[in-house]
């Protein structure tokens, strides 16, 4: 009876602590979400766009987030689906972050979209 009950309390056990790693994993993605969604979008320009590298050259205005004054720039994409989206000449609305260490693209639309930037060059 004991070995039955402690082989059950093990079972519980290991299946809390499954349910407590899932909702750990579901709110971190909520909160990555949440932040991306949160991240200002910049108007820029699409000067290059590099499918080999996964990369895109943006003619941009200041990225507050990033604290960086306006330039051209290359940035990597956080999806290469994006790079189908683009080509060289698009004006565009963008949202940029830094993911382990590097300049990336999180967000792209066309420029007419949305209305204007407080952020546009």
């Amino acid at each position: 009876m004991l070995l039955k009950l402690s082989a059950a309390l093990i079972l519980l056990l290991a299946l809390n602590g499954t349910a407590v790693a899932d909702s750990a994993h579901h709110a971190g993605a909520a909160k990555l979400a949440g932040t991306e969604a949160n991240l200002p979008l910049i108007d820029g320009e699409v000067k290059k766009v590099d499918k080999d590298t996964g990369k895109l050259t943006i003619k941009h205005g200041p990225i507050t987030n990033l604290g960086m004054p306006a330039m051209t720039m290359v940035f990597r994409v956080n999806d290469p689906a994006m790079l189908d989206k683009v080509k060289s000449g698009d004006k565009i609305r963008f949202a940029a972050d830094k993911v382990s260490g590097v300049l990336t693209v999180m967000r792209v639309e066309p420029a007419s979209a949305a209305g204007g930037n407080p952020q546009a060059e």
